[in-house]
């Protein structure tokens, strides 16, 4: 078991990992649960291959299950009053904890109706994908998308307790898992040369889900978004670091209407364009921005991505909540572990490297 704790200027907690975890998560949660109800917001995709093991672990506790279906086209703001409506209806009062279990969209939409039912209860995040382990579970962000954008609207809330198995990752389908590799292999590149080196050295293990090397980037990817975490909470400055990827990713997700990639998938992709992006404007070393990319490419490929605009997916990026007066802020590489923020990036040069980055990606998804 590795217990690796996150200090958050509102709060600090505990993230717990270990393998068959979530069979006895009720040892970790009972003391926060005592005298208390827990409503399980949980995606019915994770209940239907981890509902079994859910219910021993939640044994003896006094548990309400809200099982949803959930998907990018259901993260809206009313599966968040949907969900509260049902809360309220089964008796939840301000002592509920809401239990946040699957992957990273019920981690947010979980979180988020944690953060506003009766104006704040508390919310124990357990996910079961690798994205979900390594990024969204950690650190407090919560938020729903709007149609011009995604995470627009949301709530810093940061858990009271995050447990991880990573058990439960033997179930998921292998689409999913290499897209969440992309988050991991993010946090080498914004913080740690070795442990980048490391993903690179061990990536035939790492694929295979051989239990030793999965327990470790596990447990060094939760202690990377820590520390970021407990530097900068709300994203003032040195948390902007954790959208390396993302600022284009999430246009070209918004473009496609969210329904042809992965999130983890648009930030592979994002992570590529990102690294053009650098190497254009004369941030990223060429050496590189060619290591980042093949390491991408040795993880998992990205769906095609014909017919779309350079110019619409760059375009997007003004609607970017990580937009800020009128200034678009893009994470790039100085070089491997460690990455800067720019705000005054030529709009010409991103529509390029977008281009480019279109164009470079590799032709056959991951089935």
């Amino acid at each position: 078991m590795q217990r690796i704790e996150v200090r958050a200027a509102s709060a600090s907690y505990d993230v717990v990992v270990e393998a068959g975890l979530l069979e006895h998560a009720h040892e970790h949660i009972g003391p926060l649960a005592e005298g208390r109800r827990l409503f399980v917001i949980a995606d019915e995709g994770a209940l239907g291959v981890q509902g079994e093991r859910l219910a021993r672990g939640l044994a003896g506790l006094d548990v309400t299950m809200l099982p949803v279906a959930l998907g990018e086209e259901r993260k809206r703001l009313g599966a968040v009053e949907e969900l509260a409506l049902r809360m309220h209806a089964a008796g939840a009062d301000r002592k509920a904890i809401v239990v946040a279990f699957g992957g990273g969209i019920a981690g947010d939409i979980g979180g988020f109706v944690a953060a506003s039912y009766m104006r704040g209860v508390d919310v124990i995040q357990i996910p079961t994908t690798l994205l979900a382990q390594v990024d969204a579970s950690i650190g407090g962000k919560t938020g729903v998308n709007l149609a011009s954008g995604k995470n627009l609207v949301g709530a810093f809330h940061q858990p009271r307790l995050v447990l991880i198995d990573p058990e439960s990752l033997n179930t998921l389908p292998e689409r999913e898992y290499r897209a969440g590799l992309n988050e991991v292999l993010k946090a080498g590149v914004i913080w740690s040369r070795d442990f980048f080196d490391f993903l690179v050295r061990e990536r035939a293990a790492i694929l295979a889900r051989e239990p030793e090397p999965i327990e470790r980037i596990l447990a060094e990817a939760v202690r990377i978004k820590a520390d970021v975490v407990a530097a900068d909470e709300r994203e003032g400055h040195i948390r902007r670091i954790l959208n390396y990827g993302h600022t284009l990713g999430h246009g070209l997700e918004a473009e496609t209407d969210y329904r042809l990639l992965l999130h983890g998938e648009a930030v592979a992709w994002g992570m590529i364009a990102a690294g053009r992006l650098g190497e254009r404007i004369g941030v990223t070393p060429s050496e590189d921005r060619r290591e980042i990319e093949d390491a991408i490419r040795s993880y998992g490929t990205i769906p095609p991505l014909e017919g779309i605009s350079p110019e619409a997916v760059a375009g997007r990026v003004a609607g970017d909540k990580k937009t800020i007066g009128g200034k678009a802020h893009f994470v790039l590489a100085e070089r491997i572990g460690k990455v800067i923020v720019r705000d005054d990036v030529p709009h010409d040069d991103v529509v390029e490297a977008t281009r480019e980055a279109l164009a470079a990606v590799a032709p056959e998804p991951v089935e």
